[in-house]
């Protein structure tokens, strides 16, 4: 059996985008000491507490209240600071005639505390529909940029990690923030960063579920930003208001529009097409109707799409996908309001929202979202942002070493196929196997207090930034 060789390269990828972080961090050992955190990252197998990230660089005898401190004192790591940095790196990966598209999405982080910043009561998502249940979590936004489509592939990058905490939450350092105000934000945000990057004309989307679909939402919305939400079944539309007769006081709205849910019922108007979706094409019949208005915001006209339901037999057994209504703003040109992008893109794009519950799944799972030990009220929020951020830099070295949306190559004789896309996991492993074969670091192997100089060192190197020697 032939040895399957490992990637080399994978590690100083990941130096050289902490390298670009150095200016957001303030002084040396500030950085240096972040870079120590973001290397126990990589090393944790299991849980990713401050304790175990100690442990994985040897300094679990040392003092440890030099290492909260970096949560704790706002000027240590500095979350905005860190998401200009990621932003103007992905920024790179896309052209100034594409889309760039992002999603916003709420995900709590559980809780045990109930006097822990930001805890609160909240659904609780690990119960089944019939049996619905509560427990104690922190809500925040995840606002991620969605990587350029490739064979149907993309991946969602955090860009912002916002604190979104209910009025009836712990709060002593944050203010109560609905999550359509904290999407809002985020989208205004990056907004601001595409213009001050001199990318005034691209065009931003924005993807979100039904929770945005509230006029406040749509009436923020900066210019130049297109939202596709989804949207009720039994949403109350409006057409828009006839001619101005030239008698009192203007229509604001016109005459009631049916439920999306009624278009369900007739048999004409409708399209078909075919999207191509994580390497499988996938038959989309839909429709397109209005522009329409809703209360509360007559000046935004809206696109209502409709996507009609589909059912299939696989192995035997009947499955559904119910229809799905979604909202888009409405542009003007030539007097004529008309969809920003294309509906095929639009649909496209749609789908990849569910990128956004990949990242949530791997962040719990995978990489101990709310593990660290971080009882005040700045270290509570600033150590979920953290690990966001950290995860955030590992997908992005993985879309540029491994790519977009080619098939990963076998990483285990066992395996049967080749996956079709590179994970976390593939990336974690990847740079633990580098770590243990590269001579600079056997120091991992046999941890002590004394150890994390020489591993500083080697870090902060030049040397180490530079690109491999080729092989003889």
């Amino acid at each position: 059996m032939t040895t399957i060789a490992h990637s080399s390269t994978v590690l100083k990828e990941l130096v050289k985008l902490l390298a670009a972080h150095g200016s957001a961090f303030g002084q040396d050992r500030v950085y240096g000491r972040i870079v120590a955190l973001v290397l126990a990252e990589v090393l944790a197998v299991a849980r990713h507490r401050v304790t175990d990230l100690l442990r994985a660089l040897g300094l679990e005898s040392e003092d440890w209240s030099a290492w909260y401190r970096v949560w704790q004192r706002p000027g240590r790591f500095a979350e905005e600071a860190a998401a200009k940095v990621v932003f103007r790196e992905t920024l790179k990966e896309v052209g100034i005639e594409a889309v760039y598209a992002m999603g916003v999405d709420a995900v709590g982080v559980p809780r045990e505390s109930r006097k822990m910043e930001g805890s609160g009561w909240m659904k609780c998502p690990r119960n089944p529909p019939w049996r619905v249940s509560i427990h104690r979590a922190q809500r925040f936004v995840n606002a991620s940029w969605l990587a350029p489509l490739v064979n149907g592939f993309s991946r969602a990058i955090p860009l912002r990690f916002l604190p979104a905490f209910p009025d009836k939450a712990v709060r002593q350092c944050h203010d109560a923030v609905k999550e359509q105000q904290a999407g809002l934000q985020a989208v205004q945000w990056t907004r601001q960063q595409l213009d001050g990057a001199g990318r005034e004309a691209q065009v931003l989307l924005c993807l979100g579920d039904a929770t945005y679909d509230k006029p406040e939402f749509w009436r923020g919305l900066p210019p130049r930003t297109v939202a596709l939400v989804r949207t009720a079944k039994n949403r109350a539309l409006c057409c828009l208001p006839g001619p101005y007769p030239g008698r009192g006081r203007r229509r604001l709205y016109g005459d009631p529009a049916p439920a999306p849910q009624d278009y369900l019922q007739q048999r004409s108007g409708w399209l078909n097409t075919t999207l191509l979706v994580r390497e499988r094409p996938r038959r989309v019949v839909y429709r397109v109707e209005g522009p329409f208005l809703r209360r509360g915001m007559p000046q935004v006209p809206l696109f209502l799409l409709i996507v009609r339901g589909q059912s299939w037999t696989r192995a035997g057994q009947t499955k559904r996908r119910l229809p799905c209504f979604y909202l888009v703003n409405a542009i003007l040109v030539e007097g004529v309001w008309q969809l920003p992008l294309p509906v095929e893109s639009l649909l496209t794009w749609a789908w990849q929202r569910w990128e956004l519950e990949v990242t949530h799944r791997e962040l719990k799972s995978d990489f101990g979202l709310g593990d660290k030990q971080a009882f005040h009220p700045l270290a509570a929020v600033a150590s979920v942002q953290w690990s966001a951020w950290v995860y955030a830099l590992l997908v992005l070295v993985g879309l540029r070493f491994y790519g977009y949306g080619s098939p990963h190559p076998r990483r285990s004789a066992w395996q049967r196929s080749r996956p079709r896309r590179a994970t976390l996991i593939t990336l974690l492993n990847d740079c633990r196997l580098e770590l243990a074969h590269a001579s600079d670091f056997s120091a991992l192997f046999a941890p002590s207090p004394h150890n994390w100089l020489e591993i500083e060192a080697v870090f902060l190197a030049p040397r180490f930034l530079s690109p491999p020697r080729a092989s003889p």
